[in-house]
């Protein structure tokens, strides 16, 4: 199981960017897909997560900001993130069940 996530980049606050996650080598209809993100010198923090029915969960600091979604046809995931602030900077990853992880994609708030 392999998974690529792309979509980071540099946003002014306020902005959007819509992170993406393609599974390769598996389906992920049965499994729970997360996103996470990680800051320097800090533990990665869960921002997301999408059980196969569809069940969502946030974090508290980005709930009513960014939705989680997931094309099980794809085999896709993926993040919205709006009205984005400056401490929402990271590395985001992608995870599938609960120990597969993709490489990040940086994630940069800064006017």
């Amino acid at each position: 199981v392999q998974l690529q996530a792309s979509g980071g980049g540099l946003v002014q606050p306020g902005g959007s960017l819509r992170l993406s996650c393609v599974v390769s080598g598996t389906t992920i209809r049965l499994k729970t897909l997360a996103w996470s993100r990680q800051v320097p010198g800090k533990e990665r923090e869960l921002v997301a997560s999408i059980a196969p029915g569809g069940a969502k969960d946030y974090a508290d600091s980005v709930k009513g900001r960014f939705t989680v979604s997931r094309d099980s046809a794809k085999n896709m995931l993926y993040l919205q993130m709006n009205s984005l602030k400056p401490e929402d900077s990271a590395v985001y990853y992608c995870r599938y069940g609960t120990s597969v992880w993709g490489q990040g994609t940086q994630v940069t708030v800064s006017s």
